[in-house]
C-alpha cells in the first residue's frame, strides 16, 4: 500500500505551517481585511470613502539567485522581506497603496522551521509595506528541487485615485531626479555577482573591512521597502514619475517613466556607491557599463519632480533618515528616439 507521504508530500506538515502562520499574519492585518490564510481565497475590501475612481495596480517578482546566498548560509529570516520588497515597490511607482500580498512557496520537502522563518520575513516585509499578508500556497514537490532548496514568489495589489496615477507624462525638460539609496544589491544580479565570488574563490564568511560584516551578510541585506516615506511624501508634493530600479539598472529602469522626447542624465559623482558594488567590479574585471546595466548602483528608486521641490525632498527624507541625492536632471531628446537614460562620470 503507498501514501502520499511514501511519494514525498506531507499533508500533515502542511497543515501544521497553515497554523503557524496564521498567527504571523494576523500581525498584518488592517482595515478592509475580511478572510486570510486558511481559506481558498483571501478576501479584501476597499476602503469605503477614501476613494472615487480607485484603479487596483498589481505586482509580482521573485528573488532570484539571492536564494542560494540564503542556502549557502542557511540564513532565511530575511530573504521573505526581499519578496515582499520587489513587488511593493514596483507598484509603488505608480503611485499605489500597497493593500495585500500573497506568497507562494515550494521545496522538495517542507521543512517547517524553515519554511516558518521565511514566512516571518515576509511579514516583517508587509509590515514594512503597510500591507496584509492575505494568504499563499505551499507546494511540495518531491524530486524536483536539490535537497534543501526552495523557490519563492510572491503577489502584490495596489490601489491609487485614478486621477492621481503617476505614469510620467507630466516629465519635461528641466525636472530633476532624485535618487534614494539602496540597502545594498536588492534582489539582482546575484547571478554574475555569485559568479565573480566563486571563480575568485572566495567564501561567504569573509570579513572584509570595507564592508564592516562577512561578504555573505552583505549579500543577504534585504531589499529596502520605499512605501511608507514615499506616499508620505505623495500628500506635499507631486510626484511626476518614479523608477523601482532593478534588474537592468538605472539603463533599463529609469525610462521607463519617461516620456517620448525626453532623456534623464545622471552623474555618478552625485551619490554614494556602496563599496561591494567596487569590491565586485574589482574582482571580477566588470566594465562599468556591465555594472550599471546589472546592479542598481547605490541608487534603489528614483523620482522625478519638478526642480522647484528639490529643496523640500531633499530636506524630506533627510528628515526621515533615508539617504536622498539631486542625482541629475531630464533633458530634452529627439522625437525619434525612445526615453533613455544615462550615468556620466
Amino acid at each position: 500500500m503507498s501514501t502520499y507521504q511514501d511519494a514525498g508530500v506531507n499533508i500533515a506538515a502542511q497543515d501544521e505551517l497553515v497554523e503557524r502562520i496564521k498567527p504571523l499574519a494576523a500581525k498584518t492585518k488592517k482595515p478592509g481585511l475580511l478572510g486570510g490564510v486558511g481559506g481558498f481565497g483571501g478576501l479584501f475590501e476597499l476602503p469605503k470613502g477614501l476613494y472615487q475612481n480607485p484603479v487596483l495596480v498589481s505586482g509580482t517578482d521573485g528573488v532570484g539567485t539571492k536564494l542560494n546566498v540564503a542556502f549557502a548560509m542557511q540564513r532565511h529570516e530575511t530573504i521573505g522581506i526581499d519578496l515582499v520588497a520587489m513587488s511593493v515597490n514596483d507598484v509603488l511607482t505608480l503611485g499605489a497603496r500597497p493593500l495585500f500580498f500573497l506568497d507562494y512557496f515550494a521545496t522538495s520537502r517542507l521543512e517547517l522551521p524553515v519554511a516558518e522563518r521565511v514566512i516571518s520575513g515576509i511579514v516583517e516585509g508587509c509590515l514594512q509595506a503597510d500591507c496584509c499578508l492575505l494568504g499563499g500556497e505551499t507546494a511540495e514537490l518531491p524530486g524536483f528541487y536539490s535537497p534543501g532548496a526552495y523557490e519563492l514568489a510572491g503577489f502584490c495589489v495596489g490601489v491609487v485615485e485614478k486621477s492621481a496615477i503617476v505614469d510620467g507624462r507630466k516629465i519635461q525638460p528641466k525636472d530633476a531626479v532624485v535618487g534614494l539609496a539602496s540597502s545594498g544589491l536588492h534582489s539582482n544580479g546575484y547571478s554574475l555577482a555569485r559568479k565573480i565570488i566563486q571563480d575568485k574563490g572566495l567564501a561567504l564568511d569573509l570579513r572584509l573591512p570595507e564592508l564592516e560584516k562577512t561578504l555573505g551578510e552583505a549579500l543577504l541585506e534585504p531589499t529596502k521597502i520605499y512605501v511608507k516615506e514615499i506616499l508620505a511624501l505623495m500628500e506635499h508634493v507631486p510626484l511626476k514619475g518614479m523608477a523601482h530600479i532593478t534588474g537592468g539598472g538605472i539603463p533599463g529602469n529609469l525610462p521607463r517613466c519617461l516620456p517620448e522626447g525626453t532623456r534623464a542624465v545622471l552623474h555618478e559623482n552625485h551619490w554614494q556607491t556602496p563599496p561591494l558594488f567596487g569590491l565586485l567590479a574589482q574582482w571580477g574585471n566588470v566594465p562599468r557599463e556591465e555594472m550599471y546595466r546589472t546592479f542598481n548602483m547605490g541608487l534603489g528608486y528614483c523620482l522625478v519632480i519638478d526642480k522647484r521641490e528639490l529643496s523640500f525632498v531633499l530636506d524630506f527624507f533627510k528628515q526621515g533618515g533615508l539617504q536622498a541625492w539631486h542625482v541629475g536632471n531630464i533633458e530634452e531628446a529627439a522625437a525619434s528616439s525612445p526615453p533613455s537614460a544615462q550615468v556620466l562620470l
